[in-house]
């Protein structure tokens, strides 16, 4: 009715390049079946992962294989590298940003070894989800080859 109250829609960008794909088709029911939150999977071809969003990284697994960030108003992303790669101990996982840390959408966050991760996880796929704990009513989802830094979901 009145557009000063609507909430401007946040854009979520690709932490990494790669291919795009439906959070249904990963092959792990607690992304498919959206458990943790909904989103979008890549398929990443690049080493760097970045931050989607600006904020702060309110979490980086010790491991290194997931970390989220949450930005100043109410939206946490997500970004858990390939799947069952918790197994890896942190092997093939560089940490480069910390806990607590403020970034800006593509600041640098996990460096990973791409081959090795794909010799010895179940999947590289990567889930890019909105948490649970993010108030959001739609997520406008990209679905295509992207590069680091495109918007690959808008959050309104």
């Amino acid at each position: 009715m009145f557009g000063f109250l609507k909430r401007k829609p946040r854009i979520v960008n690709a932490p990494i390049d790669g291919q795009l794909l439906a959070i249904e088709s990963v092959d792990d029911e607690v992304f498919s079946q959206k458990m943790a939150g909904d989103g979008v999977a890549i398929l990443p071809v690049g080493s760097i992962f970045t931050a989607p969003i600006d904020g702060v990284i309110t979490k980086i697994f010790s491991t290194n294989h997931a970390y989220s960030i949450k930005n100043k108003q109410d939206l946490e992303v997500l970004v858990h590298i390939g799947l069952e790669t918790v197994a890896l101990k942190g092997e093939g996982f560089e940490r480069l940003a910390n806990e607590g840390d403020e970034v800006k959408a593509g600041d640098p966050i996990i460096k990973v070894d791409l081959d090795y991760i794909k010799a010895n996880a179940k999947d590289i796929i990567t889930p890019i989800l909105i948490t649970d704990e993010s108030k959001y009513n739609e997520i406008d989802k990209n679905d295509n080859v992207v590069i680091s830094g495109d918007a690959i979901m808008e959050v309104s």
